[in-house]
């Protein structure tokens, strides 16, 4: 098969021939036929998570057909089913986080693109407790950012709360589709970018963003919670500053610049400051369910697989509208 690999940090993808894999007991064989790219798989990418599996296949937003079995399958995900598999690829189930309904904590978890191989390929394999039925409205290229931008969003939204002025720092791939499920929630959003995106800015409004602006303007009004999609650690006093007394702010991203010193007061007023840590199986069923009622509509940019170095240099430089996907077949 063909397969993109990473064979150490800040090195450009190399197009390499596989093997097929073979699925282990639980695990899916699965034919990829899109993925998301992902700022995460910049950080893998760029070296900023540090602990890869290296050489590496990357990509953790797959979206394929389930083409064989491995032992001991159970679940209803059988050959021919069309799946999505995300970012969380394995828990222990038994830890104090797998038992109390926080597997996303979980310190023995794996992650796919990261420590398991991922979908910047023709195939895949996936233990089939972490993969999700794909929504029947979906086409591939737009079903794939729902798996990774579409749940982290959904998660950093839940933890806002009954918040109903939002404001979105970084108008990406998880934004686009948090700024439609907190429309259709009521909520008002304002959208953050950085200075001189006059195009993302006005992609915001046209997702209906009460107000568009600069990361480092001022909101006309006070916000009651902020989410950080940017991995920019200067936005979180900033957004501090922004959100009323008991507000939240939610740093969405897996990694971030180091956040500046501040003064308590940015804090003091019951504000609260969180992040947010991969996702559960729960946060994909009910987003997935959530979806196609809304419904989202994902806006994406295609490259084929051997452009995965050209897409990525793409999400680097701020010039993706919407998310990069990679189409394999």
């Amino acid at each position: 098969m063909r397969a993109m690999i990473l064979n150490a940090p800040g090195q450009l993808l190399q197009e390499t021939e596989r093997p097929i894999p073979t699925p282990k007991p639980n695990q899916l064989l699965i034919r990829v036929h899109t993925c998301g790219v992902c700022r995460t798989d910049l950080h893998v990418v760029d070296g900023e998570l540090t602990h890869p599996k290296l050489p590496l296949i990357p990509g953790h937003q797959i979206v394929g057909t389930v083409v064989d079995q491995g032992s001991g399958v159970q679940g209803n995900l059988s050959t021919g089913t069309r799946v999505g598999v995300p970012w969380l690829g394995y828990t222990c189930n038994h830890c104090r986080y797998c038992l109390s309904g926080r597997e996303n904590l979980c310190d023995q978890a794996q992650f796919t693109g990261y420590q398991l191989d991922g979908g910047y390929a023709e195939y895949v394999v996936a233990d089939e407790h972490f993969c999700f039925p794909i929504p029947s409205g979906y086409p591939n290229q737009q079903a794939a950012p729902l798996l990774c931008a579409g749940l982290i969003g959904y998660r950093s939204l839940m933890m806002t709360g009954d918040a109903e002025r939002i404001g979105l720092y970084g108008f990406g791939a998880a934004a686009h589709i948090v700024i439609q499920v907190a429309r259709y929630q009521g909520k008002r959003v304002f959208a953050f970018t950085r200075s001189g995106d006059t195009p993302g800015q006005q992609f915001a409004r046209t997702l209906g963003a009460v107000w568009a602006g600069s990361s480092s303007e001022a909101p006309p009004e006070e916000l009651d919670a902020a989410i950080i999609f940017a991995p920019v650690g200067s936005l979180v006093p900033t957004a501090l500053k922004n959100v009323a007394k008991g507000g939240t702010v939610v740093c969405a991203g897996i990694h971030m610049s180091d956040i500046p010193s501040f003064p308590y007061e940015v804090l003091w007023g019951e504000r609260v400051l969180r992040s947010v840590a991969n996702l559960t199986r729960r946060d994909g069923e009910e987003f997935l369910a959530l979806a196609p009622q809304i419904p989202i509509h994902t806006q994406v940019e295609a490259f084929p697989l051997t452009a995965a170095n050209e897409a990525l240099e793409a999400l680097r430089s701020g010039k993706i509208q919407g998310a990069a996907v990679l189409v394999v077949d």
